[in-house]
């Protein structure tokens, strides 16, 4: 059994409609998402304010893309392949790394940063006007 076998939406298909992309948006990203390379932290700053952080040692800044498409964001590093017959021991991953997260339809991508080995990409959560909760006057 896999990991992608464990999770299960059916309890929620039994009393929801049309949620049928999301769904399948998150089976394909926790089928994608089956390494804990690298290691990412997913921090809530404030209501509706998130920060992923994500350790890149190794990388630089040109060997990393973020994209966002269709409410996925993708990170992805690829580094060159050095030679490594020198090396008596090797400690240090040197592979690629793809990383998705699956955004709420109104989570946009405030900005990336990259320092010191550390990828910090800020989100926040932009609700449209009738989407946010309102106050009926009561006559």
């Amino acid at each position: 059994m896999t990991t992608y076998d464990l999770i299960n939406f059916d309890p929620f298909k039994n009393f929801s409609i049309g949620f049928d992309r999301m769904f399948d948006s998150l089976n394909e990203v926790s089928r994608l998402n089956t390494s804990n390379f690298p290691p990412y932290n997913i921090r809530k700053l404030e209501d509706g304010k998130y920060l992923v952080e994500m350790a890149l040692a190794g990388f630089s800044k040109e060997d990393l893309k973020c994209e966002l498409q269709d409410g996925v964001l993708t990170i992805e590093a690829k580094k060159e392949k050095k030679d490594a017959d020198n090396l008596i021991h090797q400690g240090i991953a040197s592979r690629s790394v793809l990383r998705k997260f699956t955004l709420s339809e109104y989570v946009k991508v405030d900005d990336a940063d990259f320092k010191d080995g550390m990828l910090k990409i800020k989100l926040y959560e932009d609700l449209p006007e009738s989407k946010k909760p309102k106050t009926i006057k009561i006559k």
